[in-house]
Parts: structure tokens; C-alpha cells; sequence
């Protein structure tokens, strides 16, 4: 009975992250948060929407809000040779994407690896980062997807 509590202690201690890029950057979501990833198809955009918002797409019989995580960092527009993925994610009742590069793996994390942001992380991260592991020379900004989603009334009134 106590290497089982000593088991669930320890297993409370690992934050799983799926991890993505953007950019050139690795971001790291709470694996919790994720529901699926997939290619958007049938991205039907939506007029005076703020700009990052990439389009509406039905999913499954879902309608998905597809959020270009590179507009929303602010990140210079790239020349897209393959197709975007997008990381389905749930929030406040609605269906959303975000719209990534490259999926990696899924990480499992120290839960005391995780840092504060550091004072030279460019601020375009910085206000949607929950913190920062770092990663063999690497740094992973864990995304703090309510933040990310909180791109102004159009989407909240939505």
C-alpha cells in the first residue's frame, strides 16, 4: 500500500506537454488541454474577425474557431510549403485549433522543472507563457492556452 501512494506521489510530480513549433520556437501544451490534432480542410474564413483568426471549420460535426498561433505571437508571416496542422482544443464549451508547424512528442516533465518566465523572453511570449522548462538547449514555453485564447470580444461574443 505504500508503494502505491509513493507511486501516485510521484506520478502527480510529471506534467505531461504535447509539444509543437511555431516559428522556429517549441511550445509545450498541457496534455490535459488537448483533445486531437489535425489537418483544418474547408477553412472558411470569417469576415471583421480579429486577424488571427485563421477560419471556421466543421470537425467531426463540430464548428472549430481555427486561431493562427503565428499571427497571434505576432510572428513574421511565413511562405507555408507543407500544409498546417492544428492542435484541437476545448475551451469554455467552444472548439478551437490551433494552428502549428511541426507536432512533436509528448513530453513528461518534472512539475519543479518549470520556471518563470525569464525577464529576456521576448514579450510576445511571454504573454501567453505559463512558464519555461529547459530543454537540453532548448527552451520550451509552456503555453497557457486560456491566454492564448483570449484573443478579444470578437471570439468571446461568439
Amino acid at each position: 500500500m505504500n508503494e502505491m501512494s509513493v507511486m501516485n506521489a510521484a506520478s502527480e510530480n510529471v506534467v505531461e506537454y504535447v509539444t509543437a513549433t511555431v516559428g522556429g520556437q517549441l511550445f509545450g501544451l498541457p496534455i490535459s488541454r488537448v483533445q486531437d490534432v489535425f489537418k483544418p480542410e474547408g477553412l472558411t474564413r470569417v469576415p471583421l474577425a480579429a486577424p488571427e483568426i485563421a477560419g471556421l471549420l466543421n470537425l467531426r460535426g463540430r464548428i472549430v474557431t481555427v486561431v493562427d498561433l503565428r499571427r497571434r505571437l505576432d510572428f513574421a508571416a511565413q511562405e507555408r510549403g507543407e500544409a498546417p496542422l492544428a492542435v484541437g482544443i476545448e475551451h469554455k464549451g467552444e472548439s478551437y485549433g490551433l494552428l502549428i508547424e511541426t507536432i512533436g512528442e509528448v513530453l513528461k516533465l518534472a512539475a519543479t522543472g518549470r520556471e518563470n518566465n525569464p525577464v529576456n523572453l521576448d514579450p510576445r511570449l511571454a504573454r501567453v507563457s505559463a512558464g519555461v522548462h529547459r530543454l537540453d538547449g532548448r527552451l520550451l514555453v509552456v503555453l497557457d492556452v486560456d491566454r492564448v485564447l483570449d484573443v478579444g470580444p470578437i471570439v468571446q461574443a461568439a
